[in-house]
């Protein structure tokens, strides 16, 4: 793994906790969460204020995260905000914790500015010993204060003010004024400046827990399942669960529930080199165990690696290069269903709230994806990273430090983006007594994709 530190593509961005006073606010912090403190002067956090260096110290990775559930948080500047959550138990905290960030960024800048900020997301379970405990999670919310108990106090002094610009007797009230004066001596003016952050809390309906071997949770979906990767376990409380070895079921849920699309139909995007990227990937993979020397490779020197290691090549990528002959030269177009084990990297996230999470989720389905797998599962590319040949993971550090670290926003919406539809805004309705509006007529569909479909029925078990 420190291949991957020195690159930056692990416990990269994190937030460095150097200053006395930082860790001095940070160990006030710790106390009040978890009765803890560390002895370290110099460590890094990450967006949940969790270090791996106190984690090592303490003996105790889930130092902020007891069960994996109700994630405690650590805020010592809006900077965080910028960092990976390490560790992470559930897909949705990240976002969670960055919204709040985002919609209090003033008052966290004013309450960090002295002190740290800590917190936790609530929701209603407090172990998850049973995978049913999963569906009654259906909120989280946001709880923080400083170690001080500033917003509280805030709060306290606001009440005390509207009493007191309230109550005709409150001029003559000298215990209120007295406890209005001590209050403001540790809040501020709450009036000018007040010192509160925003009540939240978010659905949490679809997601991605790590809890019983990884779970693909989607509720809030016309046809509800679970994906389990891994092997469903028992207990759920669906009709529908499905694992690895169903690719047809899993295939039919995305398509009945629309969550993807074929990334030859996708729009805005240069879809061949997405495949051939893939190819490539799928060809790494194949002859890592072969003693090739796989660094500085061309397009020249692929080719020539994929004719001299035909034995080795998987059906996928075959398959691959007979849909990528079909996109840029016009030859026949593969039936590929969901049967195909190229099937899963033919396919990319629709535009829905939910795409975050069905990236996530193919990237497990389609493994040899490097690129796609680092970026939308990092847990897992961490995993799978450890057990690869030492020519593959110099291969994989060398093309995601020139390929993606230098334009990740770019990489991502190459890959993932969604053009704006091009269709016309619907016009306005006609007057009851004008003519019935004709339907509007589907947008044309290639001739090649019209003939057969664009991988064919996708055929159940």
């Amino acid at each position: 793994m420190q291949r991957l530190i020195r690159a930056g593509l692990m416990f990269g961005n994190l937030f460095h906790v150097a200053s006395p006073a930082l860790v001095e606010r940070y160990n006030r912090a710790l106390k009040h969460l978890t009765g803890q403190t560390t002895k370290l002067t110099d460590f890094y956090v990450d967006i949940s204020g969790y270090s791996p260096e106190v984690g090592e110290e303490l003996g105790d990775d889930a130092y902020l995260n007891h069960a994996g559930v109700n994630r405690q948080f650590i805020l010592l500047s809006v900077e965080q905000r910028t960092a990976p959550l390490l560790n992470t138990k559930f897909s949705t905290s990240k976002g969670i914790l960055q919204r709040f960030i985002a919609e209090n960024e003033a008052a966290l800048f004013a309450l960090t500015a002295k002190d740290a900020v800590a917190g936790e997301l609530v929701n209603s379970v407090y172990d998850v010993s049973t995978p049913a405990r999963l569906f009654d999670i259906r909120t989280v919310r946001v709880e923080a204060d400083t170690t001080g108990g500033t917003v509280r106090d805030a709060e306290r002094l606001g009440e005390m003010v509207s009493r007191f610009r309230d109550t005709p007797e409150g001029w003559y009230d000298d215990v209120l004024i007295a406890e209005m004066i001590e209050l403001a001596g540790k809040t501020g003016d709450v009036v000018r400046n007040p010192v509160r952050l925003k009540q939240m809390s978010f659905e949490q309906r679809n997601f991605w827990t790590a809890h019983f071997g990884g779970l693909y949770v989607f509720q809030d979906v016309e046809h509800p399942a679970v994906i389990a990767p891994g092997g469903a376990p028992d207990g759920l409380p669906v009709d529908y669960a499905f694992d690895a070895t169903q690719p047809n079921q899993i295939a039919h849920f995305l398509r009945l529930n629309g969550l993807v699309e074929t990334i030859v139909e996708a729009r805005g995007i240069n879809s061949a080199a997405i495949l051939r990227q893939r190819m490539d990937f799928i060809l790494i993979d194949a002859v890592a165990d072969e003693g090739v020397d796989l660094g500085g490779l061309t397009r020249a020197d692929l080719r020539r690696l994929a004719r001299r290691h035909a034995d080795k090549l998987p059906p996928e990528f075959h398959s691959l290069g007979q849909l990528v002959n079909w996109a840029e030269n016009g030859g026949r177009f593969p039936r590929i269903d969901s049967d195909d084990p190229v099937y899963f990297y033919t396919l990319r996230a629709a535009d829905t709230p939910d795409a975050e999470l069905v990236n996530m989720l193919l990237a497990e389905l389609a493994p040899k994806d490097i690129r796609q797998l680092y970026i939308c599962h990092k847990d897992l590319f961490y995993r799978t990273y450890a057990r690869w040949p030492d020519a593959k993971k110099g291969y994989v550090v060398d093309f995601l430090t020139r390929e993606y670290q230098v334009d990740k926003a770019g990489v991502r919406d190459a890959l993932f983006g969604h053009e704006a539809s091009m269709a016309p805004p619907a016009p306005p309705p006609l007057p009851k007594t004008g003519l019935p509006r004709q339907k509007k007529k589907p947008p044309p569909v290639p001739d090649r994709i019209a003939d057969v479909g664009p991988w064919g029925a996708v055929r159940r078990r």
